[in-house]
């Protein structure tokens, strides 16, 4: 049966703009594009459900095809519905690992001097690549020791003498990887005069609806939506990410694709980016000394869906110093844990390689993104260090304060 309320297939046009826009089509013949996996096959798949194309697990969920789209087809969700509803999920234990992010975090963070030495051993990667399709060129990220709620725990107290406040969720990357970019985050907050508090959250889902756990994502899902409306129900106050991808899942993927009422927490939610713009128009600007460095910005896929590219390259023009070259709008072909499966590392690369060759070309100091994701495939294919916008705000801000 047609379900009346999500038929935004029908309003197709078949002008295959979308199709011109996706980056896996373009590097690979394995996938026919999304016109072909989204609207014309949905129309087979509610009839037959057994015309599910193999194909489907080519799409990356860039959702570069939605921002083409002339008619407003929610393209990448029929795509990611699809594989909900109509494919049979199989058994993976590389899939399971790399879509409990919670699982293997708390695990690593523990261990994270032995986790880390071994997952940079050849043998390790070699192992890797035979028995679970992890191809043995592609690095893991570090994991910080323990975790960033732990820092945060021990520094909670200062934050309750800001009168103004603001529900951070932090991410897994946050929490398990890079602390310094939460500690980062807490501290322009804090010198725009706001302070942070933080739920008890779970992952945001997009790494278990990337690998088609889509129960399991509902359930973190329902958990966020009840413990970070919880936070807020009481007071005006924000939720805002430092990850675009856990700001599109919190704001849209929720309600779009796992089909969950997230209205407690959906307008309440921003990208961190916008939150500090807001404040920097209304004339809060801490002061900064200048960077003197000559930086390229590349904007992830997930905040250009979103419409939230304006307020980074906003804040980082009021940063001194700072010589900012913009890369023309690509998907690097990270996205997520899809250029850590062997099936789709060689297309993750060729679909990166045009932002790459300009990097390299523009020679800058360090890059700039947003993504987490995005940063691991930059660096891991460039000689530059990459870095968050808030990260860089945050330097100007210890510039400043030495």
């Amino acid at each position: 049966m047609i379900n009346l309320e999500n038929i935004s297939f029908d309003h197709c046009i078949k002008c295959t703009i979308c199709t011109g826009y996706c980056p896996v089509a373009k590097v690979t013949h394995l996938y026919p594009g999304p016109k072909q996996s989204g609207p014309d096959l949905e129309r087979l798949r509610i009839k037959n459900q057994r015309l599910v194309d193999a194909s489907l697990k080519y799409c990356n969920n860039c959702k570069r095809c939605e921002i083409a789209c002339p008619s407003d087809v929610k393209i990448a969700d029929i795509i990611g519905s699809a594989k909900w509803k109509y494919s049979k999920k199989k058994l993976s234990l590389r899939d399971f690992l790399l879509s409990r992010t919670d699982l293997m975090g708390r695990v690593s963070t523990f261990f994270s001097p032995i986790v880390n030495f071994f997952t940079r051993l050849s043998v390790v990667k070699f192992f890797l690549d035979v028995f679970l399709n992890i191809p043995s060129k592609r690095k893991f990220p570090k994991y910080a020791y323990k975790t960033f709620r732990q820092w945060f725990s021990k520094n909670r107290d200062s934050q309750e003498n800001f009168e103004r406040k603001i529900v951070y969720f932090h991410g897994c990357y946050v929490n398990y990887n890079d602390h310094d970019l939460g500690k980062a985050a807490v501290a322009v907050l804090n010198a725009l005069k706001i302070g942070v508090v933080i739920a008890r959250e779970k992952c945001c889902g997009v790494p278990l609806i990337a690998n088609s756990y889509f129960k399991k994502a509902c359930k973190n899902a329902n958990h966020n939506i009840k413990t970070l409306g919880k936070a807020v129900e009481s007071s005006d106050m924000k939720i805002i990410s430092s990850s675009s991808s856990c700001t599109f899942a919190l704001k849209y993927e929720y309600a779009n694709l796992l089909e969950l009422d997230n209205s407690p927490i959906a307008d309440r939610t921003e990208y961190i980016t916008e939150i500090i713009y807001q404040e920097f128009e209304k004339g809060n600007i801490p002061k900064m000394k200048p960077v003197n460095i000559k930086a390229a910005y590349h904007a992830p896929c997930h905040l250009e869906r979103m419409g939230s590219v304006i307020y980074t390259i906003g804040i980082l023009k009021k940063i001194p110093g700072l010589e900012l070259k913009l890369l023309h709008s690509e998907c690097c072909g990270m996205s997520g844990t899809y250029g850590f499966k062997k099936e789709c590392y060689q297309i993750s690369q060729d679909i990166g390689s045009d932002i790459f060759k300009k990097i390299d070309k523009i020679k800058p100091d360090l890059v700039i993104t947003d993504c987490e994701t995005c940063k691991w495939q930059i660096e891991e294919n460039t000689v530059y260090e990459t870095i968050h916008p808030v990260t860089l705000l945050s330097r100007a801000l210890e510039a400043n304060n030495s």
